[in-house]
């Protein structure tokens, strides 16, 4: 019934934010304190009053859905509550009921509000405040812990108003949870009433022989029950996983609402959590909504089949973005097996990243940034990646700005040898102008005839400054409009021109820890190599002022 939502912010600082039409699967994912978490909590209170409020930050508006009769039909039989003795309605209304909650409403208005919940403006309110709210479940780390707590089995005749009263009755849900326990740990999920007064959840080696004997107290049950460990004596990560699946299997929420959802899991049991949650909205009109850091649950609702909306929120500077990424890109960083093995995938939880050409050039700039930062300079939440060599940086970089994720290459003065098609695909990659790309690839051109003419090297020989005159400027202008496009290009030739005094005679294989040594590890010790503003340091700062541009070139609209 919740079918869209409009946030505050929009895809950059200069666009309008549209409304979201929800798909059966909303996933939110972004860097730290960019909202996710708030805008759950917002949509949890819009769920139950219909209504945003001047404290909501991220959460501008929301619609419903209308019900057709038939299905307002089936809600009022649903949750119809039967009529005690001392009970009286008033005229033209009927008493509704949700678990232990008991209300009484006008038939009219009831109907009303689901037909037309978007108008007149408070059957919005009435729509949420008598169905959509008691139809939300927020599932927070405390409450998914909770639900697998022993818990009273309450009367069998009576509907059941928990979910372990409600799998305790219905067979085919809790064979339904079984089968999803089963795959994730080997293990057969069962609840063991031979407490008498609380139900309580196990997990056996083996299957129940049948329900009458996993519901019942004969001898043969209590012989059974007796073999199962209970559900507490495992780890945290079982215990969240089962409480999850527990709340999404037994309830009937419209609107599913989860805090990271991956917590206390490992990636493999994220990525099937994902998969087996978007599998239960299947072919439903429920809504699930999500806040999470993994990369694994991401993957395991796309490949789950289900339509999914991935939403990408930022927040820097006081500037906030949410950006709606395509599926068909993000499986494609899924597929693509030099993006999978970089783990470009988990880009989607940094503000920022920077591609280097290989694993070398990764960890030296890594750690110049990291002694940046402790200065107040660099970037934080930065994800440090390497393609294999110059001519993959596009292949990395091309996907991640598709995707509105600030990526910025850096790679050796060599790339001016590079014609073609290699030239044109980091260019293309770096949303160049085509018009701009013809200057760039003449000037190109034109720099590396006169590096030939040099009769020297640049990548070991000093880059630009084997050039002189109109050469060297000409240079210094290529370089610098590659750099307004988030292209970095080391001007001095290569990675091991960086910091001289330290490291310049190394070969090339043993540069990296030769200079690392004598950078120094204890920032309390006199040796230890602190930021400058020449060299390697400006070089990053640099770089980290593209970042931070929130009007920066190179990212598509």
């Amino acid at each position: 019934m919740l079918e869209s939502i409009t946030l505050r912010a929009a895809s950059s600082a200069t666009a309008s934010a549209v409304p979201l039409v929800l798909t059966p699967i909303t996933v939110f994912v972004g860097p730290n304190n960019s909202g996710k978490s708030r805008l759950l909590g917002e949509v949890a209170q819009f769920c139950g009053s219909g209504a945003t409020n001047a404290s909501s930050l991220v959460l501008a508006d929301a619609s419903l859905s209308s019900l057709s009769t038939r299905e307002i039909d089936q809600i009022i039989a649903a949750m119809t509550a039967p009529m005690t003795s001392s009970a009286s309605l008033g005229a033209g209304n009927i008493m509704l009921q949700f678990r232990r909650n008991q209300f009484q409403v006008s038939e009219v208005d009831f109907r009303d509000c689901l037909s037309s919940p978007n108008s007149p403006p408070r059957n919005i309110g009435n729509a949420c405040r008598w169905y959509l709210g008691y139809h939300t479940l927020t599932l927070d780390a405390l409450t998914r812990m909770s639900l697998i707590n022993e818990g009273p089995g309450g009367d069998l005749l009576a509907e059941g108003t928990t979910p372990i009263q409600v799998l305790f009755r219905k067979d085919s849900l809790r064979t339904n949870l079984r089968d999803k326990i089963l795959q994730a740990f080997g293990l057969f999920f069962t609840i063991d009433p031979t407490n008498f007064q609380n139900l309580r959840i196990k997990l056996s080696e083996s299957a129940p022989p049948s329900s009458m004997i996993e519901r019942g107290w004969t001898q043969e049950s209590v012989d059974f029950h007796s073999k199962s460990r209970e559900i507490q004596q495992f780890s945290d990560g079982v215990k969240a996983f089962t409480g999850i699946l527990m709340a999404v299997t037994a309830g009937d929420p419209q609107v599913i609402l989860i805090d990271e959802p991956e917590a206390f899991l490992h990636p493999a049991l994220a990525f099937k959590l994902g998969k087996n949650i978007a599998d239960t909205t299947v072919g439903t009109k429920k809504r699930l909504l999500v806040a999470t850091h993994s990369a694994d649950f991401v993957m395991g609702c796309i490949q789950s089949g289900a339509p999914i909306n991935i939403v990408r929120l930022t927040y820097r500077s006081n500037i906030a973005s949410a950006r709606v990424l395509a599926s068909e890109k993000l499986l494609r960083l899924m597929r693509n097996p030099l993006l999978r093995s970089t783990g470009v995938l988990s880009a989607l939880f940094y503000e920022f990243v920077v591609v280097s050409e290989a694993g070398t050039d990764r960890a030296f700039y890594q750690e110049v940034n990291e002694r940046l930062t402790m200065v107040g300079r660099g970037v934080p939440n930065t994800l440090w990646l390497n393609a294999q060599n110059r001519q993959t940086v596009d292949q990395i970089i091309q996907p991640l700005r598709e995707l509105g994720i600030p990526a910025a290459a850096i790679v050796d003065i060599d790339v001016v040898k590079e014609g073609g098609q290699v030239f044109t695909r980091l260019l293309d990659a770096a949303s160049v102008p085509d018009i701009t790309q013809q200057s760039l690839a003449t000037a190109r051109a034109h720099i590396n005839n006169t590096f030939k003419v040099t009769g020297r090297d640049p990548v070991v020989s000093g880059g630009t400054g084997l050039l002189q005159g109109a050469d060297l400027a000409a240079a210094k202008d290529f370089l610098e409009k590659l750099a307004e496009y988030g292209v970095f290009v080391v001007e001095r030739g290569a990675l091991e021109s960086w910091l001289p005094q330290l490291g310049g005679s190394f070969y090339k294989d043993e540069w990296l820890p030769k200079v690392f040594e004598l950078m120094g590890e204890d920032p309390a010790s006199a040796g230890y190599i602190r930021p400058g503003y020449d060299d390697v340091w400006q070089f990053i700062d640099v770089v980290a002022g593209w970042l931070r541009n929130p009007n920066r070139k190179g990212i598509p609209a």
